[in-house]
């Protein structure tokens, strides 16, 4: 089963490499692992994607919970929430053909073209990793994908209720 994580911690140095170290030493995958300062400087928010065993995660949950920088975690899969994903991917565009389907297929996404080379476009585009994989199949049919990146899954839970201290 497909998990996301909320972690509230301390901003402070080895903080991230404690928590990753738990999932390693479980032998447990991280699927995307989304790290940013919050509204608060001195705290940060880690956002992780897995996929496993509950038995497992709820054990890693337990020991990520007792880490001393660990303020909050949260599992955003068992309440209502609402993710998101960023895609930044540049295709080929080399004939009037080719960029008016790329331009097609990236309004059909409600995607943005964001830059605009000789011969390149560069695509940028949100949503989540269902609606990305789908963008990124259509594309491959249509031209060649040159590179991609994508941000990890971020999360929020729905609601007033916020993941604070």
């Amino acid at each position: 089963m497909r998990r996301i994580l909320a972690v509230l911690l301390e901003n402070e140095p080895g903080s991230l490499s404690r928590i990753v170290g738990l999932f390693s030493q479980r032998a447990f995958n991280i699927e995307s692992l989304t790290v940013a300062p919050t509204e608060d400087p001195s705290l940060s928010r880690i956002t992780i994607a897995t996929r496993g065993d509950d038995r497992v995660l709820e054990q890693i949950v337990k020991q990520v919970n007792k880490l001393i920088d660990v303020i909050k975690i949260t599992d955003l899969t068992e309440r209502s929430h609402v993710e998101r994903e960023l895609l930044l991917i540049k295709v080929l565009a080399m004939n009037d053909k080719s960029r008016t389907e790329v331009k097609r297929i990236t309004d059909i996404f409600r995607g943005s073209i964001i830059d605009i080379g000789k011969q390149v476009y560069t695509i940028q585009l949100t949503g989540d990793a269902e609606k990305l994989n789908a963008f990124v199949t259509t594309l491959a049919n249509e031209t060649e994908i040159i590179e991609s990146v994508r941000s990890g899954c971020v999360g929020i839970a729905r609601g007033e209720k916020a993941l604070r201290v």
